[in-house]
């Protein structure tokens, strides 16, 4: 009866925890199953030829229509201030690591189905050191972080993108929307995804 009555209470312990598992493992709204990591090697450009070094995306989720609805409004009211300020609001959808930093939280996330695969678009407010806005005035303005993957799943060979460390959005004389760099853009190749 003993010998039972263990038994029992291990079943049921059991079922209980398989339902907790499955229930955790619903996604919510909005979310996607698992997240996904992107491993890529950024490559300098004109100054800074000749240097690389590793970049880790790590997506959590990707941003819903709403978030850049309230992007674009936020640009329309304040351009790259008003960005910023709704970037800090947004909650992190994934995060960027650079080697020599804490890293940054990724505030928006858009993903693109192409032909050949997919593009995965990416923005945040840029942390500014003390080092940096203390010795550039000017560098206070370039505060965000920004940057594109193009994945090709039929040739991974052509897979590729760009980061921007340094930059903001502006207008142009032709009123069409760019970014402005304190640096060189980042060529970023030897894109591996984890999943």
């Amino acid at each position: 009866m003993h010998t039972n009555l263990k038994t029992l209470r291990f079943a049921n312990g059991i079922s209980l925890l398989i339902g907790l598992l499955m229930i955790a493992g619903v996604p919510a709204y909005g979310q996607r199953g698992s997240r996904e990591t992107i491993d890529a090697t950024a490559f300098g450009t004109s100054t800074q030829l000749g240097r690389n070094f590793g970049v880790k995306i790590v997506i959590y989720e990707f941003s819903s229509p709403e978030d850049r609805d309230i992007l674009v409004q936020s640009f329309q009211q304040g351009q790259n201030d008003g960005l910023v300020n709704a970037l800090e609001k947004m909650k992190s959808v994934g995060r960027i690591s650079i080697p020599g930093t804490l890293g940054f939280d990724l505030s928006f996330i858009r993903e693109i189905v192409t032909p050949a695969g997919r593009t995965i678009r990416f923005v945040t407010n840029r942390k500014i050191a003390f080092g940096e806005s203390y010795w550039s005035t000017q560098s206070k303005s370039f505060n965000l972080t920004a940057g594109e993957l193009i994945i090709d799943d039929k040739d991974k060979s052509k897979s590729g993108g760009v980061l921007f460390p340094a930059a903001q959005l502006i207008v142009n004389k032709e009123g069409e929307l760019q970014w402005e760099l304190n640096q060189n853009g980042w060529k970023l190749t030897n894109i591996i995804e984890w999943d």
